[in-house]
């Protein structure tokens, strides 16, 4: 366990693909370049960060003939501004699975994540699929695409469109809501803010 914690050019070449990716919670910050690139906008990922997350979460929840996926419905918005909250651990933290996942693709199939097909896309994501860092980044996916639209993910209501979820009922009383009649979408979130139809 030692050795996976040292930096990367002392690494043996022949780690595996399972040892890669669960080492990268263990990667030493000075290994990083983060404090060279510059995060987007309102948000804590580079464009370059961004893009492999937005690769990983499409093959996550990919768009189909139900509705838009998770990028159709902004969930990598969402996790960008999780990211960029108070948290400075859990953001390094996450950066450095992106950046694991990244380098795995690269080693194995030559190139970056977002570059690879759809198959290969999820042959990276299925080697790492027990790894603390999925479990996160599936988490948030999922939060980012069925939450409430204040927070950047569900974008047009698209997460609660898919699970037939009206919205917030503020003004109407709780026996009122277990009628199970068939309620109209209300395109309002929870904190009163309109959204597009």
């Amino acid at each position: 366990m030692i050795d996976r914690m040292n930096s990367k050019e002392e690494r043996d070449s022949n780690v595996s693909r399972r040892e890669l990716i669960q080492s990268a919670a263990f990667v030493p910050l000075a290994a990083l370049t983060l404090s060279a690139q510059q995060p987007a906008a309102k948000g804590a990922l580079t464009p370059g960060q961004m893009k492999t997350l937005v690769a990983f979460i499409d093959r996550l929840i990919p768009r189909d003939e139900l509705g838009p996926g998770a990028v159709e419905s902004g969930a990598q918005i969402y996790i960008d501004r999780v990211l960029a909250g108070p948290n400075a651990n859990e953001k390094a933290t996450f950066i450095q699975g992106l950046e694991a996942i990244d380098a795995y693709a690269k080693r194995v199939h030559g190139a970056a994540l977002a570059e690879l097909s759809a198959e290969n896309r999820d042959q990276v994501l299925n080697e790492m699929i027990d790894s603390p860092f999925f479990s996160r980044a599936r988490r948030l996916t999922l939060e980012g695409m069925f939450s409430d639209p204040y927070y950047g993910g569900n974008k047009n209501f698209a997460g609660w469109d898919l699970i037939r979820y009206p919205g917030p009922r503020p003004a109407v009383a709780a026996e009122d809501q277990a009628l199970k009649a068939d309620v109209k979408p209300y395109r309002v979130s929870a904190y009163g803010t309109k959204f597009g139809q």
